[in-house]
């Protein structure tokens, strides 16, 4: 009983105090993609809604729902043949050289430009790194229908010169810290690469952006430490005296066993014994009833 209870209880104090952080935040990772995927969709269709009367090359800030206060969006319209030879020098962060490309082709496309604030670490997680700016975003869709919605986002690509995004306010870093730029492609995968100029980043694609640094995990404090150790120490104390409780149980229950067996041998006919070669065995003294034979009752 009490092996049984140890090898119950041995797995789960292992996986409590040796499984990683970083495995359990790997499964709300497909969730949070999701939840990402479905915002863009969300903010094509309110980004679009700024189109009152839109002029090409003019940017429109869009309203998001209420409770999604914090996120900014804008939506600009470009003729394809236009954007590719001009570019787009300052469009919020984004700074568009000549050559940039759409595929599938498209005479009219709209760029929707994304600030996710506060929700950047909602909506991108990034285990083990601290944001230092918002996450940005650059998104394609086609003009051909400024009404629509639920749109797929047109692949676009930088043919000459990189799409430049200039951060206006990066966070100071902890000395030491390197900070990486990421880009989150629409498939969910990320990149790093390096930082240019203390807050600017560079891409050839579209997708979402943002300025890091690797996260320094803080040193446990003396008291926290002591209070896990404790709670160790504690749940293997308890264990160890529940299995000297159960053994003493059963050793008890075992000893008034043989108790009871004793004092029924005590009030019970006493057995006459005799030694038969080595072996100590009982003998009955005398036979209760007298053989006869057959032939005393034969006529």
């Amino acid at each position: 009983m009490g092996l049984l209870l140890w090898s119950l209880s041995m797995p789960i104090l292992l996986v409590w105090f040796f499984c990683p952080p970083s495995l359990w935040a790997q499964s709300t990772y497909g969730s949070s993609r999701s939840a990402a995927r479905a915002l863009d969709v969300l903010l094509q269709d309110y980004a679009y809604r700024a189109f009152v009367h839109p002029k090409t090359g003019i940017p429109y800030d869009g309203i998001v729902p209420s409770n999604f206060t914090g996120i900014k969006i804008t939506a600009v319209r470009f003729r394809r043949g236009s954007l590719y030879r001009r570019g787009f020098k300052m469009y919020k962060e984004f700074h568009i050289p000549i050559g940039v490309i759409e595929q599938p082709y498209v005479k009219r496309l709209v760029l929707v430009y994304q600030n996710l604030g506060n929700w950047s670490m909602v909506y991108y997680p990034l285990p083990g790194y601290t944001y230092l700016t918002p996450v940005l975003g650059l998104l394609a869709y086609s003009a051909s229908n400024l009404s629509a919605t639920g749109l797929l986002e047109l692949n676009v690509t930088a043919t000459g010169d990189p799409i430049l995004i200039r951060f206006p306010d990066v966070k100071s870093p902890p000395h030491g810290a390197v900070t990486k730029c990421v880009w989150f492609d629409l498939h969910g995968y990320h990149n790093f690469s390096n930082v240019a100029s203390g807050n600017t980043c560079s891409t050839i694609q579209q997708g979402h952006f943002s300025i890091v640094v690797e996260s320094i995990a803080p040193s446990p404090q003396p008291i926290k430490v002591g209070i896990i150790v404790g709670s160790v120490l504690g749940g293997l104390a308890l264990l160890v005296l529940l299995t000297f409780l159960v053994l003493w149980v059963q050793k008890f229950k075992h000893r008034k066993k043989m108790q009871q067996m004793e004092r029924a041998a005590d009030v019970g006919e006493a057995v006459h014994m005799t030694m038969v070669g080595n072996v100590t065995a009982p003998v009955a003294m005398v036979t209760r009833t007298q053989p006869v034979l057959e032939s005393e009752y034969a006529p």
